[in-house]
C-alpha cells in the first residue's frame, strides 16, 4: 500500500492544477445539488420492534384523523394570587386566545378551549389551550411558530403569566456558529503548533473542503433518502474533526521530509506513502464505527452514520489527493521561516524536543505510569455504575425558557406526571366483547399505584380500537413512571389472554423509555462490533495481537472514564453550576453509543498516527525503547494538537443553553482529554515499553496468512534509492528543527 500511495502522492503533486480542479469541481456541484434540492420532507423518527412505535403505528391507522405524527403544543396560563382563570376578564381573554390560534395558520389542526376541555386546575389558578398541528415540529414554518409564541402577549397584558410548551416550539438545527467558533479554535492551535499560516491554513482549508462536499451531497439527497437535518450536523462535526486531523497528518510528514532535504514531489510522496497509510486506516476504523450504528436498528441513527462515514471517506480521499496537490503549489512556504533558514544553513537540530523528553520520562518509570494512569481512569468511571438512561424533556430546559415555565406551571397546577401522560391503546378488534375489554383494562390501570388520573376511553369510529389517557404522579423522567409503564404492560398481556383485546402503552413518555432500553440493549453489540472488527484492522495495521488489544482496552477505559464524569456532572450534579447545568436527570439515551462511535473513531486516528511511527522505527532496525522515542519525537506534537482542536470544538458546545447539548459537548471533550492524554501519551508507552519487543509478536502461521500492506513503508524503503533524499539542501536524513513535528 505504502508504495502505491507514494506514487498516488507524487502523482497529485506533479498535476495540483487537475486535482484542485477536480475537487473544486466536485465542491460546485455538491453546493449546485443543495441549492437546487427539494425541500425534505418529515424525516420521521420510528423504533422498530418497540411496543410504543406498534402502538404509534395503529393510532395512525385506526385514528387517521388525529394527526398523530403532528406537533403539539401547550398554551399555559396562570393567574396572581386571589385570582382564578375562571374570571370573567380572564375567561374572556383565554378564549379570545382559542380563536385566534384555530385561524393562525392552515397547519393548525385542532385547539381545545380549556374551560369545556376540563384543562383548568382545581385551584383555578391554571388552565392551558391544547393545540394540535397537521405537521410535525420540523415543519412547523416561523410564521405559525411565531404566531403560537405571540397568542400570550394580550393575556399577559391583563396580569396573567403565560407560558408555552410542546414540541411545536422546537427550531429546526442552527448551524453555523458551532462551526465557526471550532475552525478559528483549530487555527490558532494549527498556527502556534507548525509555525506556519501557509502550514495552518492548509489542513483548514481542505476539512472545509471536504465538509463542503459532504454535507452539500447529503443536502442535495436529504430528501430522496428521508434525511434529517441533525444528519448533515453530525457529518460536518465528525468531518471537520477528521478532515483537519488527516491533512495535519500528511502535512506534518512532509515537513518532516523537506527537512531531511528532500526535493519537495519527493517528499509530497514519501509523506502519503507512510503517514497516507495511516490515515487510510484510521479512515476505515472511524467508517467502522459509525456504519456500525446500524446495529441499533433505528433508521435514523442508521442513515446518521452512513452519512457521516461518507463523509469520513471524502476527508480521506482529499487527505491522500488535495492535501499534497495544494503542498505542491505551497512548495517550501510550507515550513516556518526558522525552519527555511535552518534548512538553507544546513543546520540540523540535534535538542530532544518535548515528545522526546515526555517518552524518556515514561520509559524510565512504566509501572509507576501505568498504574497512575489506569487507577485515576477507573476511579473517574465509578459513577458510571450508577448510570440512568433517558430522554430531555422540557423539564431539562433552562429556567429561562418558555418551555420549562410552562412545565413548571403545569406540574404546579395538575401534578408532575401532567407533563408525561402515557396513552394506552387497547385493540378490541379480536375481542368478543371490546367494551367489557376496555373496562377491563380501565380498572386494571386504577388499581395500579404511581397513577394520578384515568381518562375515560375514547374511540375510533369503527369502535374497534380505544385510547385511554394515563397521567402518572410521577414526572416523565422517574423511575416510578417507568415501573407504572412496565406494570400496564404485564397487566395488557393478562388481559389479552383473557379477552384477545391487545393492550399497548405509547405516548412520548413510553417512546422515550423503549427508546432507552433499544439503545441500552444495543450498547454490547454494538461495543463488539466496533471494536472487534476494528481489532481485526489492526492487527493487520501493527502485525501484532497486543498492541491492537492495548489499542483496544484502552479505548474503553477512556470512555467508560468519561461516562463517569457525565454521570458525576449531569446526573449526580458535581460541579453543575460551575457548567451552568441548571437540572439533573438521566443521561441522555443516545450517548453512551454517540460517544462510543465519535471517540473511537478519534482514539484510532491518534493511536494508528502514533504507533505506526513507532512501528516504523522498529522495522527499520531500532530497539523497542527507541522505537518508542522516535514515535513520540514526530508524532507527540502533531497529536496533541489534534486533540487540543477537537478538545476546543466540543468544548464550545459546554456554552450552549441545552442541558442536553451542553452534555455532548462535555463528554465528547472530556473523552479526548481522557484518549489523547492518558491513553495514548502516557498508558500507551508504559504498556509497550514494559512489554518490549513481545509487543510486535505474532503467531508465524498468522503472520504468513495476512495480506502485507506495509503501513511502515519497508517495501517503499526497498523500492527507492538509498541516496534518492538529496537535492543539496542538506544531508538525507539529516535532522531538522521539523522533523520534531
Amino acid at each position: 500500500m505504502a508504495t502505491f500511495l507514494y506514487k498516488l502522492g507524487r502523482l497529485a503533486f506533479r498535476r495540483r492544477r487537475y486535482v484542485a480542479l477536480i475537487w473544486v469541481a466536485l465542491l460546485a456541484v455538491a453546493g449546485v445539488g443543495a441549492a437546487t434540492a427539494a425541500t425534505p420532507a418529515s424525516s420521521s423518527f420510528s423504533i422498530p420492534g418497540t411496543e410504543a412505535q406498534k402502538a404509534f403505528d395503529l393510532l395512525e391507522q385506526r385514528f387517521p384523523a388525529s394527526h398523530a405524527n403532528g406537533a403539539t403544543a401547550r398554551v399555559v396560563f396562570n393567574v396572581p394570587d386571589g385570582q382564578k382563570v375562571t374570571d370573567a376578564a380572564h375567561k374572556a381573554d383565554v378564549e379570545k386566545i382559542v380563536g385566534e390560534l384555530k385561524g393562525s395558520s392552515d397547519q393548525v389542526a385542532s385547539v381545545t378551549d380549556p374551560y369545556t376541555a376540563n384543562a383548568v386546575s382545581e385551584d383555578g389558578s391554571t388552565a392551558y389551550i391544547s393545540v394540535s398541528y397537521t405537521e410535525d415540529a420540523t415543519n412547523i414554518t416561523d410564521a405559525t411558530r411565531d404566531a403560537l409564541t405571540e397568542a400570550g402577549d394580550h393575556a399577559e397584558a391583563s396580569g396573567m403569566t403565560v407560558a408555552v410548551g410542546g414540541d411545536a416550539l422546537e427550531p429546526g438545527a442552527e448551524g453555523g456558529a458551532t462551526e465557526v467558533i471550532g475552525v478559528v479554535l483549530a487555527a490558532v492551535v494549527l498556527v502556534v503548533t507548525l509555525g506556519s499560516l501557509v502550514a495552518a491554513g492548509l489542513p483548514l482549508l481542505t476539512a472545509i473542503i471536504g465538509v463542503g462536499i459532504g454535507v452539500g451531497s447529503i443536502t442535495a439527497l436529504a430528501n430522496v433518502l428521508d434525511l434529517g437535518t441533525t444528519t448533515s450536523t453530525l457529518a460536518a462535526m465528525i468531518g471537520l474533526a477528521v478532515g483537519i486531523d488527516y491533512a495535519l497528518f500528511i502535512v506534518s510528514r512532509y515537513r518532516a521530509e523537506l527537512a531531511e532535504g528532500r526535493k519537495p514531489e519527493e517528499a509530497a510522496g514519501r509523506a502519503v506513502g507512510t503517514a497516507g497509510s495511516a490515515v487510510v486506516f484510521a479512515g476505515l476504523t472511524v467508517v467502522i464505527a459509525l456504519a456500525g450504528l446500524a446495529v441499533v436498528n433505528v433508521p435514523m441513527l442508521t442513515k446518521m452514520g452512513f452519512a457521516a462515514a461518507g463523509t469520513v471517506v471524502v476527508a480521506v480521499l482529499i487527505a491522500l489527493t488535495l492535501v499534497p496537490a495544494l503542498m505542491g503549489f505551497a512548495g517550501r512556504r510550507i515550513m516556518g521561516r526558522k525552519a527555511r533558514k535552518a534548512a538553507a544553513a544546513n543546520l540540523p537540530d540535534a535538542r530532544p524536543n518535548g515528545g522526546t523528553r515526555w517518552a524518556r520520562f515514561v520509559l524510565r518509570r512504566p509501572v509507576w505510569v501505568l498504574v497512575v494512569g489506569v487507577l485515576g481512569l477507573g476511579a473517574i468511571a465509578l459513577p458510571a455504575t450508577s448510570l440512568e438512561m433517558g430522554l430531555p424533556d422540557d423539564g431539562s430546559q433552562p429556567k429561562s425558557t418558555t418551555q420549562r415555565q410552562a412545565y413548571d406551571m403545569l406540574s404546579d397546577g395538575f401534578g408532575p406526571g401532567f407533563n408525561g401522560p402515557l396513552m394506552v391503546v387497547v385493540d378490541t378488534r379480536h375481542s368478543s366483547d371490546g367494551k367489557t375489554a376496555v373496562k377491563q383494562v380501565t380498572d386494571e390501570i386504577e388499581s395500579i399505584g404511581h397513577v394520578a388520573a384515568v381518562a375515560p376511553a375514547v374511540y375510533n369510529e369503527a369502535g374497534d380500537t380505544a385510547t385511554i389517557t394515563v397521567v402518572p404522579k410521577d414526572r416523565p423522567s422517574s423511575a416510578g413512571t417507568e415501573e407504572l409503564v412496565h406494570q400496564i404492560r404485564d397487566a395488557g398481556r393478562h388481559i389479552k389472554s383473557d379477552t384477545g383485546a391487545e393492550v399497548l402503552v405509547t405516548g412520548a413518555t413510553a417512546m422515550n423509555i423503549d427508546f432507552s432500553q433499544k439503545m441500552n440493549d444495543a450498547l454490547v453489540p454494538y461495543l463488539g462490533l466496533v471494536v472487534g472488527l476494528a481489532f481485526l484492522l489492526l492487527i493487520l495495521v501493527f502485525r501484532s495481537i497486543l498492541v491492537p488489544l492495548k489499542a483496544a482496552l484502552g479505548f474503553l477505559l477512556s470512555v467508560v472514564a468519561a461516562l463517569g464524569a457525565v454521570v458525576a456532572v449531569f446526573q449526580w450534579g458535581w460541579l453543575a453550576s460551575l457548567l451552568g447545568v441548571e437540572t439533573t436527570g438521566p443521561i441522555m439515551s443516545m450517548m453512551p453509543i454517540f460517544m462510543v462511535g465519535v471517540v473511537f473513531g478519534l482514539a484510532m486516528d491518534y493511536e494508528v498516527f502514533l504507533v505506526t511511527r513507532m512501528r516504523e522505527a522498529y522495522v527499520h532496525g531500532e530497539t523497542p525503547h527507541q522505537a518508542i522515542e522516535t514515535g513520540f519525537k514526530h508524532g507527540a506534537r502533531v497529536v496533541t494538537a489534534a486533540a487540543v482542536i477537537m478538545m476546543a470544538v466540543f468544548g464550545g458546545f459546554i456554552g450552549a443553553t441545552e442541558s442536553m447539548i451542553k452534555m455532548i459537548g462535555f463528554g465528547l471533550a472530556i473523552a479526548v482529554f481522557f484518549d489523547a492524554f492518558v491513553v495514548r501519551m502516557a498508558i500507551v508507552p508504559a504498556v509497550l515499553a514494559l512489554l518490549g519487543k513481545h509487543a510486535w509478536w505474532l503467531p508465524r502461521w498468522l503472520d504468513r496468512a495476512l495480506p502485507n500492506v506495509d503501513v511502515e513503508g519497508e517495501g517503499l524503503r526497498k523500492h527507492l534509492p538509498a541516496d534518492d533524499a538529496g537535492d543539496g539542501d542538506g544531508p538525507a536524513g539529516g535532522e531538522r528543527a521539523l522533523s520534531r513535528v
